[in-house]
């Protein structure tokens, strides 16, 4: 067992779990700056199917989406979670009971999103049922936004992760997502991701079972900071290392309409010119096409799985 089972995020006073550290006393009902309190809630539970080949299969991934987020997206697609933290509280119990119930029918794994607010929690319904209960493995599933000593001490619970890389330019992090300081924390989260798993291995019939997926969305207007952040990548991790996985599906969600540029969809060639430096490069992974660029690929936040 790792010994992450001795060092838990102590909530109770000032939560440091994300690198915004902003010292919510959360475990006394305030919230932080993701927008959870000292309360589990989440919104979906359910068997998910549009996540890369590697991660849905032919069954599904067992998805739990957290409410709120450490990052303030303006287009955030899931703003209903991730900035309104829409949810229903659940105990470590009913926690447990869920994720049981989407092995039970038939999740090639399980598929937490965006959920490093509830880390403790997480930890211990995992400790109670991993390896008697449930068996199969762990995504963690974030914005890429991720402080080095919670990842630690994620170290031996988690198999495959999953998180994005969004900018490598601070001062577009800043005006897009409130965090200039992302592009230093992803690429140190990305290490650490790398570093626990290892080279990505599939499974008989090409499910992911260990390893990292970086997931990197193209926006309009972005194209030169999407190939940096492409050149980053190259620049620390062998093709072998990380897969990647290149989306086109960014739409105009949210408060995108409060900044023109990237108040339309992206172009052809926009996108195009990113996967051929990815191909360039060797790295394998997920290419998509234009047409995934619609709001019916956001799954309803309506609590599905979640109450009883």
């Amino acid at each position: 067992m790792s010994d992450s089972m001795t060092r838990r995020p102590d909530t109770h006073i000032g939560c440091t779990l994300c690198p915004r550290k902003c010292g919510a006393d959360r475990e006394r009902g305030a919230r932080g700056i993701c927008g959870a309190d000292g309360t589990l809630r989440l919104a979906r539970a359910a068997l998910h199917q549009w996540e890369e080949p590697c991660i849905s299969g032919a069954r599904g991934s067992g998805t739990v989406f957290f409410s709120g987020c450490p990052l303030k997206c303006c287009f955030c697609q899931n703003y209903k979670i991730s900035h309104e933290a829409f949810g229903a509280r659940v105990t470590e119990d009913r926690l447990a009971a869920i994720l049981l119930s989407l092995q039970e029918q038939g999740a090639h794994n399980i598929n937490l999103v965006t959920a490093t607010p509830y880390t403790a929690e997480i930890l211990r319904v995992l400790d109670r049922i991993r390896g008697t209960s449930l068996h199969i493995p762990i995504v963690w599933n974030s914005g890429g936004y991720e402080d080095l000593e919670t990842l630690t001490m994620l170290d031996g619970y988690v198999d495959v992760y999953l998180p994005d890389y969004k900018y490598s330019d601070p001062a577009r992090a800043q005006r897009y997502s409130c965090a200039p300081d992302y592009p230093e924390r992803a690429r140190d989260a990305i290490a650490e991701m790398v570093r626990q798993t290892g080279p990505y291995r599939f499974d008989d019939f090409g499910v992911l079972t260990r390893g990292v997926v970086v997931r990197h969305l193209v926006m309009p207007g972005g194209r030169h900071d999407s190939k940096a952040v492409i050149d980053d990548l190259a620049s620390l991790f062998s093709p072998r290392q990380v897969l990647i996985s290149l989306m086109s599906q960014y739409t105009p969600f949210y408060k995108s309409g409060e900044y023109p540029e990237i108040d339309r969809r992206i172009t052809s060639f926009e996108y195009d010119s990113v996967c051929r430096l990815v191909r360039e490069y060797g790295f394998e992974g997920y290419f998509q096409q234009r047409s995934s660029a619609v709001e019916e690929y956001t799954p309803p936040f309506d609590l599905m799985g979640v109450t009883e």
